[in-house]
């Protein structure tokens, strides 16, 4: 129960690292607003409290400013304060720059990089008073050129500098911000990606071999590491690696 008589913001909570983190952060003790787009999304806080924790959900897009604001507020008239975001909402498009549709790449840019602001903007003045924690979602292809993903590495990149230019910013408000740069993780999102490629088993094959780890990272070491970000209080502009090897 490390995080007794804290709350938490978990974006992105609907499946994979972010259903991860929002089960973990509860049986440690804290209370989670589980945020999604997907209505679906609200079986996590269900299965939270069928298991002793403390959760509600809240549907909103993380890059519409209103969503933002009503998910920090809803968090705030429900819970009283806030002491944790994670930013973990997020989406992966394929391409790379010369066939890159448009649309795609503003909406990769809209989720992954304004999303983290929004949330990250209405929450601070709160995370002031508590001198609470942000920990963001970048990726190993922010660290690693990966071929065919342009951006979702661009967007990442972008979050891993968003991070420290936070961690300057607040640093005196004892507010400290981190980033968890994930490997391949098999999740949902991932599955699903692999099931639309031409030849499924070779993809897997191909993803797992990028991690010299030679497997998935599990959703679970994911969120043992944004645990890790959220404990530490020596911890401030980091860029935790959790990849299985990958950016070696």
């Amino acid at each position: 129960m490390k995080l007794k008589g804290k709350v938490a913001i978990v974006t992105g909570s609907g499946a994979g690292i972010g259903e991860a983190t929002a089960k973990l952060l509860a049986r440690e003790g804290a209370k989670v607003a589980c945020n999604d787009i997907l209505e679906a999304a609200s079986r996590v806080p269900k299965e939270i409290k069928q298991g002793g924790g403390e959760a509600m959900f809240i549907q909103g897009d993380v890059a519409v400013a209103d969503d933002a604001k009503r998910i920090v507020g809803k968090t705030i008239d429900a819970y009283g304060r806030l002491d944790i975001l994670c930013n973990i909402a997020g989406i992966v498009v394929p391409g790379r720059v010369d066939n890159a549709n448009d649309s795609d790449w503003d909406k990769t840019m809209a989720v992954n990089v304004r999303g983290t602001y929004l949330l990250s903007k209405f929450a601070i003045p709160h995370l002031k008073k508590t001198q609470g924690t942000i920990v963001n979602t970048g990726s190993s292809v922010a660290i690693k050129g990966v071929k065919d993903r342009a951006a979702y590495s661009a967007s990442k990149g972008a979050v891993v500098s968003l991070t420290r230019a936070m961690a300057a910013d607040y640093v005196e408000d004892r507010i400290r911000v981190n980033c968890i740069c994930p490997g391949t993780t098999d999740t949902p999102s991932l599955s699903q990606r692999i099931a639309q490629l031409p030849d499924p088993e070779a993809a897997r094959k191909q993803f797992i071999s990028r991690q010299p780890l030679g497997r998935f990272g599990k959703p679970e070491e994911i969120a043992e590491g944004i645990l890790f970000l959220i404990l530490n209080d020596f911890c401030t502009g980091t860029t935790l690696s959790v990849d299985g090897g990958m950016t070696v």
